[in-house]
C-alpha cells in the first residue's frame, strides 16, 4: 500500500512541524511555500518563542491555556527526538518566568496577579508564586536591588525558534520531504495544490499559510508584532522576564551567547514594513529600565511580522471544503503549535493521541 501523500501549504512553524511529524510516521510530504526556507521575515522567525501558558492566560482563555499545557509536555519530548536522530541541538529551558514592575506600575502587577488567580484552574494556582526582593534576587541575581518583588511562574519555558526551524529543515530533508519553495501558493483545494501556475495532486491537502490564507479564510487578519534582538555581555538572565509597562508587557527572553529577544508591541495593522521609530524607542527605553547595562547592548536585529489571528483569538484546526486548515496562532504560535500539530497528525493518521 502506497504511503499517504500529504501536501502542506506554508512552511512556517505549524507547516514545518506538521511535515516532520508526518514524515516520521511514514507519510510522503510535499511542502509548498512562497518564501525560501531560510527567510527571516516571517512570523515564525520574528518571535521570542516563550512558552508561557500561565502568563498568556491573562490575555487569552481556557482553550488556549489547555493547548499550552499540552504543548509544554510535547516540547521536551520532541526536542529530544530531534536530538536522537542526530540533529543540531535546540536551546530549550523550562525554568519558569519572572514578572516584575517598577514602583509606579505596581498596580498593573497586582491586577495581573489577581487576573491569573481568578482564571487559573485551582490545580495550577500554586505555580504562581509571590516573591519579595530577597527571593527575587535569588531567582535572578542580575535583578537584585532593582525591584521590591514580583511573581515567579513555575513551569514556563522558552526555546530558540531559529534553531528549531533550522533543525526541522535538516530533518525534513533527511526523511525525504519534498520542498517547493520560493513559489507562490495560489490555491489549496481538496486533493490538490496550485503553486506557481502548476497543479500538484495530493491525497490530503493542508493549508498552514498563516495570513497567506486570507483568500480562503476571510475571517483571518494579520496583527503586526515587532521584536528587537540585542547582544549584551553585561547582563545574565536564566529565564524570561516580563516587565509591566503602562501600555504593554515588555518581555525579555535570554538566548545563548549573551543574546536577548525583546518584544511587546502588538498593532492592529497589516503593515509588514520595517519597525517604526516609536516602537524602537519604547522597546529600548523599557529594556534599559529593566537593567541599565542594556544601555550598552548592541542591536543585532529589528524585525516585524504579521501574526495570523481569528476573531476569537483562538487557533484552529478545521476541515473545510476538503482542506485541513491549521491557522490563527496569533501571539501563541510556539505555545500552541505542538498541541495543534499533534491533534492534526493523529486525525490524519487515524490514530489516538
Amino acid at each position: 500500500m502506497a504511503a499517504l501523500h500529504i501536501g502542506i501549504a506554508g512552511a512556517g512553524l505549524a507547516g514545518r512541524t506538521l511535515a516532520w511529524r508526518l514524515l516520521r510516521a511514514g507519510c510522503r510530504v510535499s511542502l509548498f511555500d512562497a518564501r525560501q526556507r531560510d527567510d527571516l521575515a516571517t512570523a515564525s522567525m520574528t518571535a521570542a518563542a516563550m512558552l508561557s501558558p500561565l502568563a498568556e492566560l491573562a490575555v487569552s482563555d481556557a482553550a488556549v491555556f489547555a493547548l499550552g499545557q499540552h504543548s509544554m509536555q510535547l516540547w521536551p519530548q520532541w526536542i529530544h527526538e530531534l536530538a536522537e536522530s542526530g540533529g543540531e541541538p535546540v536551546y530549550f529551558r523550562q525554568e519558569g518566568t519572572l514578572v516584575v514592575a517598577h514602583a509606579p506600575d505596581q498596580a498593573s502587577l497586582e491586577h495581573f496577579t489577581r487576573l491569573l488567580q481568578h482564571k487559573l484552574p485551582a490545580a495550577c494556582r500554586a505555580q504562581v508564586q509571590q516573591l519579595n526582593a530577597a527571593t527575587l534576587a535569588q531567582h535572578e541575581p542580575a535583578l537584585a536591588g532593582r525591584f521590591g518583588g514580583g511573581l515567579f511562574l513555575a513551569g514556563e519555558g522558552q526555546l530558540a525558534n531559529d534553531q528549531w526551524m533550522a533543525a526541522l529543515v535538516a530533518e525534513i530533508d533527511r526523511l525525504g520531504g519534498r520542498w517547493h519553495e520560493g513559489q507562490a501558493v495560489e490555491r489549496v483545494d481538496e486533493g490538490r495544490m496550485v503553486c506557481a501556475g502548476k497543479t500538484y495532486t495530493v491525497d490530503v491537502a493542508v493549508d498552514a499559510r498563516g495570513v497567506g490564507s486570507k483568500a480562503q479564510l476571510p475571517q483571518l487578519r494579520g496583527v503586526r508584532g515587532e521584536v528587537l534582538t540585542v547582544e549584551c555581555a553585561g547582563v545574565s538572565l536564566r529565564r524570561p522576564v516580563r516587565l509591566m509597562h503602562p501600555r504593554y508587557q515588555l518581555y525579555v527572553a535570554p538566548r545563548p551567547g549573551n543574546l536577548f529577544v525583546v518584544g511587546a508591541t502588538e498593532l492592529e495593522s497589516e503593515d509588514c514594513g520595517p519597525v517604526t521609530l516609536r516602537s524602537t524607542l519604547e522597546l529600548g527605553s523599557a529594556l534599559h529600565s529593566l537593567h541599565p547595562a542594556f544601555g550598552e547592548a548592541r542591536v543585532l536585529r529589528l524585525a516585524a511580522a504579521l501574526r495570523p489571528a481569528l476573531d476569537d483569538h483562538r487557533p484552529m484546526v478545521a476541515l473545510r471544503d476538503g482542506v485541513w486548515h491549521i491557522n490563527g496562532l496569533y501571539r501563541h504560535g510556539y505555545l500552541c503549535a505542538p498541541a495543534l500539530v499533534d491533534e492534526l497528525t493523529h486525525t490524519l493518521l487515524g490514530t489516538q493521541s
